[in-house]
Order: structure tokens, then C-alpha cells, then sequence
């Protein structure tokens, strides 16, 4: 397939994603919500990813909303390389987003989490995380636990023992053999963790393999050619700084994917048994799905049934 191919079928698959959405939660328009959810993505995705979930959560009457977090989708900047192509000048320019912050961010969710409160006659909503995005709604949890009805990590890190995601990338429990040749220059000088979606389509395959292998090439393209390069580099390294008395407090879930390339299952079943520690009279209720790292993708109805059932 010719890289204007693979262009085309991104947009035109991306165009249909979020109109999808809309006419689900159309349908919807008049009748009370049975709950509301606040979707927060993960390192490089944006809003637009969760559509087929959204879809499919307005489906069963409830109200969704996913947000871009700063840096992350129209709020994206791209470094200048990324736009022109060079390949050289990719791997040494800095992030434009170098300064953005895992507090931004979690500020950010505290201010929709309010906003969708109000909308919500006051229910508080459910809080659900992917990936990276658990290091933002545990940042956010200690921010505003009265905020919050439940916090559900979707194959996400809750990083407590060591404060960060970074701090757990080099555990044995992390490997998985997927991935580790994606990442371009070095972070630190970077100011980001950066990937570049344009890389071709061996890159892109590689990219597939890793986080998106249950979803065909075809339905793969509108997700890995939305993404944005840079993840600003605190969100991998920022201490969450979680404690028992705020975080601790809120009850909790943990979706396990089984399957998962990009964060290993035996990593989230560390994170599930350290959380459980650091609050032993609030444990994780835990389900699985046999999925890849991107079951939003995949497999949204059943993760759409997950949460439906949480309770």
C-alpha cells in the first residue's frame, strides 16, 4: 500500500469515527444518563480515539465525554522536523510541548471533571484512564478526590510505589519484546517521548504489533495516523504524589488486558498488588479483557460492557 493509500484510508476512517459518536449520543438526547464518564487517553492519542467507546457507552444511556489533554490533539504543537519530514533533524529538535506538565494535565481533568459534575446535577463521574493516562487520573484523584465517583484504569499505570510511569519502564515485569525500537532521540534532550507516526509503513506495522495487534491494518491506519509524536516528558517522569487520605479514598478499578504488548500484564498486576497495599482497605475490583493495549479500538462494545457493569 502507497503512503497517499495509507493517508486516504486514515482520513476517510477518521472522518466517520467521531460522527458515529454523535448520532449515538443523539439518540440519546432527552432521557436522564444512567452515569457519567470522563475518558482520558493515553501518551500520543487525543480524544478522537475513543469514539467507538463513546458510541457505544451513549449506546447503553450514558453520558461520555473524552477530552484532549494539553498537548494532545488540536491542543498539539509538532516539532517542525515532523512537519517537513526530515528524519535527522526529528531525532535532535526539541519538543515545542517540552514544558507541558502531568499537573497541566491533571489540572485540566479536574477542570472538566467539575464542568461535567455541574452538567450532571452533581453525580460524580466515573474517571477512566488508559496507559499513561492512569499517572494523570492518580495526579487527579489527589487533586479532587470529592470530584470523583470512581477511578478505572484501562491497562494504565497507577504508580505509587516508585511515583511515575519511567520508574517502572525498566522493571523486568515491563518487558515484552514489542516496541523498544520505536522511540526516537533522547528524551531528555527532547523534552518528550517521541514517535513519529509518518515513519513508513514498516514503522507503522512495528507500531501496530505493539499496541494495536488485534486490529487489522485497514482499521488500525485512522488511529496510529492520528497520533500525536511528542508525549511531553513529565507525564513519563512526574512524581503522581498519591496518598491514602485523598487518592486512596476513592474506590477503584483495574481493566486488565491480557493480552497487552505495550504495558506487559505482569507490570499491571504489580501496580494492582502495591495500590492494594498502600490502601489495603481499598482494593481494586479487577476485570479482564483478552485484548491488546488498545480494547477502545478493538473490542469497544465489551469494553463498553465493562464499565456499564461496574458498580
Amino acid at each position: 500500500m502507497h503512503r497517499r493509500d495509507l493517508m486516504k484510508t486514515a482520513l476517510l476512517g477518521a472522518g466517520m469515527l467521531p460522527m458515529q459518536g454523535a448520532l449515538a449520543a443523539a439518540s440519546e438526547r432527552g432521557k436522564q444518563p444512567r452515569r457519567s464518564f470522563l475518558l482520558v487517553h493515553g501518551a500520543w492519542h487525543n480524544a478522537l480515539h475513543w469514539a467507538r467507546l463513546t458510541e457505544a457507552l451513549s449506546a447503553r444511556g450514558h453520558q461520555v465525554v473524552a477530552i484532549n489533554l494539553p498537548g494532545h490533539g488540536l491542543n498539539a504543537r509538532f516539532p517542525s522536523a515532523y512537519v517537513t519530514g526530515d528524519a535527522a533533524k526529528l531525532l535532535e529538535e526539541r519538543s515545542p510541548q517540552a514544558d507541558l506538565t502531568l499537573e497541566d494535565c491533571a489540572v485540566a481533568v479536574v477542570t472538566a471533571m467539575e464542568k461535567l459534575r455541574q452538567g450532571a446535577g452533581g453525580t460524580k463521574p466515573v474517571l477512566v484512564g488508559h496507559s499513561v493516562g492512569g499517572a494523570v487520573i492518580t495526579r487527579a484523584g489527589e487533586l479532587a478526590p470529592q470530584h470523583i465517583g470512581r477511578l478505572v484504569y484501562l491497562s494504565a499505570y497507577c504508580p505509587l510505589r516508585l511515583g511515575s510511569p519511567s520508574g517502572y519502564n525498566e522493571l523486568p515485569e515491563a518487558r515484552t519484546g514489542y516496541g523498544e525500537t520505536l522511540f526516537l532521540g533522547d528524551p531528555g534532550k527532547l523534552g518528550a517521548v517521541r514517535i513519529n507516526p509518518r515513519g513508513g509503513t514498516d514503522y507503522l506495522e512495528a507500531l501496530r504489533e505493539a499496541y494495536y495487534q488485534d486490529v487489522p491494518l485497514v482499521d488500525f491506519l485512522p488511529f496510529a495516523l492520528s497520533l500525536t509524536p511528542d508525549l511531553p516528558l513529565s507525564l513519563w517522569t512526574a512524581k503522581v504524589g498519591a496518598t491514602p487520605a485523598r487518592w486512596g479514598r476513592i474506590p477503584r478499578s483495574y481493566l486488565r488486558c491480557t493480552q497487552d504488548r505495550a504495558l506487559a500484564p505482569a507490570l499491571q498486576e504489580l501496580m494492582i498488588r502495591e495500590a492494594n497495599a498502600f490502601t489495603p482497605g481499598n482494593a481494586f475490583t479487577v476485570e479482564s479483557l483478552e485484548a491488546s493495549h488498545s480494547p477502545f479500538a478493538s473490542q469497544p462494545e465489551a469494553l463498553a460492557a465493562l464499565l456499564d457493569g461496574l458498580r
